[in-house]
């Protein structure tokens, strides 16, 4: 999607220890219409400093630095008045990096390996209130999965009708909406309105904490649990 040449640039902090890596992703970034990046920490405690001065749409985050690390930044900046989105960035592809991402309320968690097209299409989508998920990620954490056999679990939360909860385990196994519309026989605008009415039932921000949620709530475990 061509950005709209009158709105104003996305804002950007950076938060990497490695000054090579923010170069990288300042260049990267900086060649975007649309996209300006407005500051660069080294630790974790320079970034939530940073983020309180600076008022950045999105923070692209390390998890290990000195002094404070990137998930406790996280927790910190979204545990503020801030309205910046967090993008985890790492190296390391770990399920328990990717979880405790989540629950400190990151929009999104990306490898430093994805492409620059993959880098800037993760700041303008959590800029506009989506989640992203890395897909090498998300296939990891599904893969660890045993998923139940379906609302006679006994995990099913009560705010949810039957099809609404065969939703949600699917959104908790990855599935898009095509493949849950193929699942379930479902139309993908039906599965859309489900979906919908699942994370708003559930007070949830977006698919990937309907994710987290099963997963915390025992719909689904993790494997050999």
């Amino acid at each position: 999607m061509t950005p709209d040449p009158s709105a104003r640039p996305l804002r950007v902090v950076l938060a990497d220890d490695q000054d090579l890596v923010r170069a990288g992703f300042r260049v990267i970034l900086g060649t975007e219409e649309g996209i300006e990046v407005v500051g660069e920490a080294g630790d974790g405690a320079e970034a939530v400093e940073l983020v309180e001065r600076l008022e950045p749409d999105v923070v692209l985050m390390d998890v290990q630095m000195p002094r404070m690390d990137g998930l406790e930044a996280t927790r910190r900046i979204l545990g503020s008045d801030s309205t910046a989105k967090v993008v985890i960035l790492t190296t390391f592809d770990r399920e328990d990096y990717l979880f405790e991402a989540l629950r400190a309320g990151a929009s999104g968690f990306l490898l430093k390996n994805a492409s620059p097209e993959d880098l800037v299409e993760s700041v303008r989508v959590v800029a506009r209130g989506d989640a992203l998920l890395s897909p090498e990620v998300t296939r990891r954490v599904i893969a660890r999965f045993n998923t139940p056999a379906g609302p006679e679990s006994g995990h099913r939360p009560p705010e949810l009708t039957d099809r609404e909860y065969e939703v949600l385990v699917e959104l908790a196994k990855g599935a898009s909406n095509t493949e849950i519309a193929h699942a379930l026989h479902l139309g993908e605008t039906t599965v859309k309105t489900h979906v919908s009415r699942v994370l708003n039932k559930l007070g949830l921000r977006d698919r990937t904490h309907a994710v987290v949620y099963a997963y915390e709530q025992g719909i689904v475990a993790p494997g050999g649990a």
